[in-house]
């Protein structure tokens, strides 16, 4: 099984672990593409909805494309009340573009999963002209409980054969953004990010399941899985009492498909 794959094994466990992103990344992201009614929006690699629910609330009419089954079905059922949304199941690397291209696609936290040869050519086929790309790319940083995740990898060191050496969470400005490949590529202009940070405290249970999301740690085979988050859940019940919190980056970025829109025709 690919390790993208992995999401699709516990679809319940996805959607009720996973954070929404914020609303004010959200509402960026609505104004900059002119959404609602009658806008088509194409989301790729939804998950189980975290972004297509707020999206949907502005009125467009979404097309969901995701890879995942049981991912799939969740989103169905958490969208149901919105009949202008569909979800398929598909991977986007080899999903046909329909006839009529899209105002806004979006991809969260998903964007390194597609083909990096050929997904800023094919986000160009499936946007009009003015339409907007919008990706948003997530990286957990440092702040909260920094010293229990700096801790924590002597759980990882001994568990995870595959961590490497001297890992520590760095401050958000020594992320840059990954941008290079959409302003490089002609069919896209104005690129632009903006970043938005959110906390979250979790219990222990709660940031268990969280880490039970992640494909790196759904891979690995089950003695090391269980001893690994034993060995963190000691940790965090030990030395935190039984509460951590997580410091998440958003990048946003956003770029135009070169030409005109339609609508300033």
């Amino acid at each position: 099984m690919a390790l993208r794959e992995t999401f699709n094994e516990d679809a319940e466990l996805y959607d009720r672990a996973r954070p929404a992103y914020p609303p004010d990344l959200v509402g960026q992201l609505a104004r900059a593409s002119g959404l609602g009614p009658g806008r088509r929006v194409l989301e790729v690699a939804p998950g189980t909805g975290q972004l297509t629910l707020p999206l949907a609330e502005f009125g467009g009419q979404v097309t969901a494309v995701e890879l995942g089954p049981d991912m799939a079905a969740v989103a169905r059922r958490r969208l149901r009340d919105f009949p202008q949304v569909s979800v398929e199941v598909a991977d986007f690397d080899d999903w046909p573009l329909p006839a009529e291209p899209f105002d806004l696609m979006v991809c969260a936290t998903a964007w390194h999963w597609l083909d990096p040869a050929r997904r800023v050519e094919k986000a160009a086929d499936a946007l009009a002209p003015g339409g907007l790309l919008g990706v948003i790319v997530t990286d957990h940083v440092a702040g909260g409980t920094t010293e229990f995740f700096h801790r924590s990898q002597q759980c990882y060191r001994r568990w995870d054969p595959a961590t490497p050496p001297g890992l520590l969470l760095k401050e958000a400005d020594e992320i840059p953004p990954p941008t290079e490949e959409f302003e490089r590529c002609p069919r896209f202009e104005n690129v632009a990010v903006t970043r938005y940070f959110q906390e979250i405290t979790y219990t222990t249970d709660e940031y268990l399941d969280v880490l039970l999301t992640y494909s790196n740690h759904r891979a690995l085979d089950t003695a090391r899985r269980e001893g690994l988050l034993a060995c963190i859940r000691e940790l965090i019940d030990s030395g935190y009492d039984g509460r951590v919190t997580k410091r998440y980056l958003h990048d946003l970025i956003t770029a135009t498909r070169t030409g005109s829109s339609p609508v300033d025709l």
